[in-house]
């Protein structure tokens, strides 16, 4: 991914109050941007792309489908594509949110993914959902795109996310694959993808690495390393990633290079899911020789 981050403010002038964060994903039509604003103003415009947005703190005002409409915190915002709205805060106090941008095409190879054929564009027909449900499931795709993340652990959460969308927001739910995988052959895919992981859990992994080897689609992949293991596979691989740096701190490397030959985005970002699944730190670890 790539990001830009900056400080700005109404008419383009310095202002502590408001930041942006932005990033897109590199090989998928994906952008995101986590962002507060307090007197930055959205003229009326639109995207070629589905548009889903969480406010977080705060609310914002926007004009859509010929109404007025609120986002206050907790909410989420849905825009079909090409459909207008403008946008600025409700109070002083200002807003802060996060907002995802996912092409359309991306958009039906998901659906078809899950549904196991051929489906439509969904049509979102409130642009505010009030749904602590669909609140979670988009602060995990933001949170997985703006901060470290493998590509793995984003396009779970993305799959997830325009699912969950779908099925609780849209005129077209999203209905659960016909074509259901039964014990052996669920418990064979899963160990076609473990044996990847295993042998690839270095590499900068995608879903499609992972659909080539098993021969089946994203969700049913993901529906039986899940109910055969446990784990989903970015759990699995970051797993790996953590073992991988506990040998070396044990062999007395710096934590810092562990971090870094076991792909972890930093030391903090090592620091934070070693005491999450160990329990200690990794300069903990360290010294416990």
């Amino acid at each position: 991914m790539r990001g830009i981050e900056r400080w700005c403010g109404d008419n383009g002038s310095v202002a502590e109050q408001e930041w942006v964060t932005y990033r897109r994903m590199a090989h998928r039509p994906v952008e995101v941007m986590h962002a507060h604003f307090e007197r930055h103003v959205y003229h009326l415009h639109s995207h070629e792309t589905y548009s889903f947005g969480l406010t977080e703190f705060g609310a914002q005002s926007f004009d859509c489908r010929g109404a007025s409409r609120v986002s206050a915190a907790g909410m989420v915002m849905a825009f079909n594509p090409d459909e207008p709205h403008d946008g600025h805060s409700t109070t002083e106090l200002g807003f802060t949110y996060s907002i995802v941008h996912i092409g359309t095409e991306l958009i039906t190879d998901l659906l078809a993914d899950q549904t196991g054929r051929p489906t439509g564009l969904p049509l979102f027909a409130d642009p505010v959902l009030p749904d602590p449900l669909l609140s979670s499931a988009l602060h995990r795709l933001c949170a997985s795109l703006i901060r470290p993340a493998t590509e793995l652990a984003a396009d779970e959460a993305l799959a997830a996310s325009v699912a969950a969308m779908v099925r609780r927001g849209a005129r077209r739910p999203l209905v659960n694959s016909s074509a259901t995988l039964h014990g052996g052959a669920s418990a064979d895919i899963a160990r076609r993808v473990r044996t990847v992981l295993d042998d690839r859990y270095l590499d900068p992994l995608s879903m499609d690495d992972l659909v080539e080897a098993s021969g089946c689609s994203r969700f049913a992949l993901y529906r039986a390393f899940r109910t055969t293991y446990g784990l989903s596979p970015s759990d699995y691989q970051r797993l790996l990633r953590l073992r991988a740096a506990r040998r070396l701190i044990a062999a007395g490397h710096p934590v810092a290079r562990a971090a870094t030959e076991s792909r972890f985005a930093d030391q903090a970002h090592l620091t934070r899911w070693f005491r999450r699944c160990y329990g200690i730190t990794p300069g903990i670890y360290a010294t416990a020789a």
